[in-house]
């Protein structure tokens, strides 16, 4: 690193110091990692974030990701999900808030204000100059995923796009789901015990309640954004002939944002390309090796931004 590159990423911490950020560590490639705090519903709340270094201190994209019961912390969903490295080359900031207890408040019943926190946090991203008020996407896995797609309905007007990846939208959000036009992703596979691809009651341990189907998820987001009945189909290759499963791409056509859905046939509840995790002794299903989730998440947010 030259002399002025020193200089530079020294003032780059500085910074990230003064927006509030109370650890502040950085690695060999240059990535700059701290804690948030914000203050939201009366509770103080906590996220990790990751900004690479660079040049010029400009806003730009951020992508938050909601972990899920089974990775119950910012900090876990960073380790396994890999997007860090994924998204290093478009300069993103990729933000892991903490749960209260682990768990999000996915329905809307009685517990924190996730909503609240969401929002809050995004707009300190934005305050401090770091995020563009124009590229923050909210990421969610598992019961994270539901927690976002909670957001898309409800309170998405500060996104840019939402992705519910290994989620279904629940039952009870059905008849208030009323998104923006908005880029959105849904990854599911089709023989998820824990959360079924065709709607059912949801099996991870401690919540309770029923997910509508995938289609039936992704209809509304559809409709926010005029898409045609017609979708372009992209079957990924099968590289891996021994985890019994393929994962295909649906893209719907004629829409204001981009709407994706990836079906992984025969895929359980797993991320294609990420280690399994069982939900504490459950069964998870197949796991699926010929993509990487990362990498699908990068590319979904490259193309939104187009």
């Amino acid at each position: 690193m030259t002399p002025w590159s020193k200089i530079r990423h020294r003032l780059a911490v500085l910074m990230l110091c003064l927006a509030g950020a109370q650890t502040i560590l950085s690695d060999p490639a240059g990535a700059v990692t701290g804690r948030l705090t914000v203050e939201a519903g009366g509770q103080k709340r906590t996220a990790i974030f990751v900004e690479p270094e660079r040049l010029k201190r400009s806003p730009r994209t951020a992508i938050i990701v909601l972990h899920g019961a089974n990775n119950g912390s910012g900090r876990r969903v960073q380790n396994y999900l890999g997007l860090d490295e994924a998204v290093r080359a478009a300069g993103a900031v990729v933000v892991y808030p903490d749960a209260v207890d682990g768990g999000w408040n996915a329905t809307g019943d009685s517990g924190p204000d996730d909503p609240a926190f969401l929002r809050a946090l995004a707009a300190k991203l934005v305050a401090d100059g770091v995020a563009d008020r124009r590229r923050i996407f909210l990421i969610g896995v598992s019961t994270g995923g539901m927690m976002a797609l909670r957001i898309g309905c409800q309170s998405a007007d500060y996104l840019a796009g939402v992705g519910a990846l290994i989620a279904g939208l629940p039952s009870k959000l059905v008849e208030g789901c009323k998104p923006p036009p908005l880029a959105f992703l849904l990854l599911n596979g089709t023989a998820n015990p824990l959360i079924p691809f065709l709607g059912g009651p949801v099996k991870l341990r401690g919540v309770k309640g029923d997910v509508v189907s995938a289609e039936a998820t992704l209809a509304p987001f559809a409709a926010a954004n005029e898409c045609s009945s017609q979708r372009a189909v992209h079957e990924f290759p099968d590289r891996d002939l021994d985890d019994g499963s393929r994962v295909i791409m649906e893209r719907l056509i004629g829409c204001k944002h981009m709407v994706e859905l990836v079906r992984v046939d025969g895929g359980g509840h797993t991320l294609p390309g990420r280690p399994t995790r069982s939900d504490r002794g459950q069964s998870v299903g197949a796991l699926n090796r010929d993509v990487n989730v990362s990498r699908l998440i990068a590319e979904f947010i490259r193309r939104s931004e187009r």
